[in-house]
């Protein structure tokens, strides 16, 4: 009954894109049969996705515990043990992050290793360790140079080291991965746009920023932009 319930969870969020009615089947299949790892770690994930939505839904105390409760069930579950320091990392216990996600780093078994090196990147970025942050983003898009999330992060950690001409590189080699999403990535815009400022390039930062906008006017990144570009004008 667990894993029928788990089945019809994941079909919902992952095909039919309804995450609340997912989320109650999750939370009914990790009732069914406490032992069942992949239903608690789904709920975590999905916990995270409502994070991701809206501010007001997001319960990382849940997630937390829904993806420890799968590495309890199941100590060698990697996808749950890199759900958990993303979790971490978005709660800014940035040390317990780094402390979970870099085991994972050194793991021939684990599958994205370029998601590991991410998080931790993320994880040493938001402590403020840039140069570390630099290496592991490094070694992520090293791993997979399609990862476009990492190349943005590792285009923050030169901006953030006052290095504007990496920044532009990563923010630049961000933009033109040919994966869904990728060129839509707002904050690179934004990103490589205060890369550009820093440098002198005002018509090449005023063009990221009309794109930044046109992509979201309502985002924080999109605000920001605005704010930018009417400063510019």
């Amino acid at each position: 009954m667990s894993e029928s319930e788990y089945d019809i969870a994941r079909d919902l969020w992952l095909r039919q894109g309804k995450a609340r009615e997912a989320l109650e089947h999750a939370l009914k299949a990790a009732e069914l049969d406490a032992e069942n790892a992949d239903a608690a770690h789904l709920v975590a994930l999905l916990y995270l996705d409502f994070c991701s939505r809206s501010a007001d839904d997001c319960r990382l105390d849940a997630a937390e515990a829904s993806a420890r409760r799968a590495l309890k069930e199941r100590s060698d579950y990697r996808e749950a043990r890199n759900t958990l320091g993303v979790i971490l990392i978005h709660q800014k216990k940035y040390p317990e992050a780094i402390e979970i996600l870099l085991p994972l780093t050194g793991d021939i078994l684990y599958e994205t290793p370029e998601n590991a090196w991410g998080n931790l990147g993320w994880a040493y970025l938001e402590k403020g360790a840039l140069d570390r942050a630099i290496d592991a983003l490094r070694r992520a898009v090293a791993v997979q140079p399609m990862f476009c999330v990492g190349h943005y992060r590792l285009g923050e950690a030169y901006l953030r080291k006052r290095q504007p001409a990496l920044a532009t590189e990563a923010f630049t080699a961000a933009l033109t991965v040919e994966e869904p999403g990728c060129r839509q990535l707002q904050v690179a815009h934004l990103g490589r746009a205060q890369a550009e400022l820093s440098l002198g390039h005002s018509a090449e930062a005023l063009a990221d920023l009309e794109r930044c906008v046109e992509l979201a006017k309502a985002t924080p990144a999109g605000k920001e932009c605005a704010e930018i570009r009417a400063r510019l004008k």
